[in-house]
């Protein structure tokens, strides 16, 4: 993924994060990273996710959180790892993959998506339309 998309996915999330925070939330914005893959396989574009935060001030521990759920390569564990961050009361999800990001739309209508896809989203059904997604996920293809 190119710095740019990465720029601009961070700009949806931080948008996001700016949003009121719900009445189940905590006072701090809690970040949901959901990923197919093991986190030492994501771990370059983790830590490239959390220093993009730093540089727009938002700083893991400070000011936000972030709560991990890799799927470790099982695909089928993201309905439940979504489900875990929807009860969790995340701000918003950063979902690494299309199937993460359908997973998370199953799980919630409310909080914030945002995805990286290389596949088409309108095709499959994830947003309505390029220009405007509706609902509650938003991202990047």
């Amino acid at each position: 993924m190119n710095n740019q998309i990465c720029g601009l996915a961070l700009g949806a999330l931080l948008c996001a994060l700016s949003l009121p925070a719900q009445a189940q939330q905590s006072a701090m914005p809690v970040v949901g990273w959901l990923n197919p893959q093991p986190l030492a396989t994501s771990r370059k574009l983790f830590e490239g996710f959390r220093k993009g935060l730093g540089e727009a001030g938002f700083v893991e521990g400070k000011n936000v959180m972030i709560e991990l759920r890799p799927a470790d390569g099982k695909r089928g564990r993201l309905p439940a790892l979504a489900d875990d961050l929807v009860r969790r009361g995340v701000s918003v999800i950063k979902a690494g993959s299309l199937p993460g990001a359908l997973a998370a739309k199953r799980a919630t209508q409310t909080i914030p998506i945002v995805f990286t896809s290389g596949a088409d989203p309108v095709k499959i059904g994830l947003v309505s339309s390029f220009n405007r997604p509706g609902g509650n996920v938003t991202g990047f293809h």
